[in-house]
């Protein structure tokens, strides 16, 4: 999935600013590859909390991680400011493939991109249910 997606900011619908820190970087002097994947996870989580009204603290159908990968293309390390970019490569029924980027602020090419899945699932039953309709319209606009 990740390999055939463009890797370039006019592929990506939304961008959030991400400032890395010290402890980001690893021994080898740049960000280490598991904190991208908090990146990913804190943009796609806010964009659901501001767009899609999803309340993480008490929502009954909340989304789970199921799958995620990432391709590295050039590193990013502290201090580099940067953008994540999102946008929505598949939307199911009770789950969400998004497209994910890092780029380094005012740069065309991304970093480093991937994909994102979340599946809803109700909170109490731990099964997975329909995205609720106000995430789904906020999905549907990173299409």
């Amino acid at each position: 999935m990740a390999e055939s997606m463009p890797a370039n900011r006019d592929a990506f619908k939304v961008f959030y600013p991400i400032t890395t820190r010290w402890m980001d970087n690893d021994i080898y002097g740049h960000v280490n590859n598991v904190t991208y994947y908090s990146y990913f996870d804190s943009a796609v989580n806010r964009y659901l909390i501001e767009e899609g009204g999803l309340d993480i603290q008490n929502a009954p159908i909340v989304g789970y991680v199921v799958n995620s990968s990432c391709q590295y293309r050039a590193p990013i390390a502290y201090p580099d400011q940067i953008e994540v970019g999102i946008r929505v490569n598949k939307l199911g029924n009770s789950s969400v493939t998004y497209g994910v980027a890092i780029f380094k602020m005012d740069e065309i090419e991304a970093c480093a991109y991937g994909d994102f899945v979340h599946v809803f699932v109700d909170r109490a039953e731990n099964r997975a249910v329909p995205i609720p309709g106000r995430i789904r319209e906020a999905l549907t606009q990173l299409q």
